[in-house]
């Protein structure tokens, strides 16, 4: 059985004047092929939205989904981004070999 490794990085688009980072999330996870793997972000940003991209290999970032939003052009359904109080996930079920890449999540104000 293969693997399809998904390396995770934190990707914000605001910054803090106290120098820390208003962001948590895991530095990696890995998942087998066809199964599903929910990845997590949390912020301390209450009014910020919280939207995941995706970066394969020698591309650039590719927008995927966000809480209350709709999906990136040609991102399949199995990609689901749900938010909970401070902390946005970002579902992926039946993993294909093709959703190897790095995910990042990112924010923007909606207050």
């Amino acid at each position: 059985m293969g693997w399809a490794v998904i390396f995770l990085a934190v990707l914000t688009y605001c910054t803090r004047t106290d120098g820390q980072s208003p962001w948590t999330q895991p530095p990696s996870s890995s998942v087998s092929l066809r199964g599903t793997i929910t990845i997590t972000c949390s912020t301390t940003q209450s009014t910020y939205s919280i939207g995941w991209y995706q970066q394969k290999e020698g591309k650039g970032p590719r927008f995927v989904h966000c809480d209350g939003c709709s999906r990136g052009e040609g991102i399949p359904n199995w990609f689901t981004a749900t938010r909970s109080g401070s902390t946005g996930s970002l579902t992926i079920t039946n993993v294909e070999a093709e959703d190897e890449a790095d995910y990042y999540c990112g924010s923007w104000n909606i207050a």
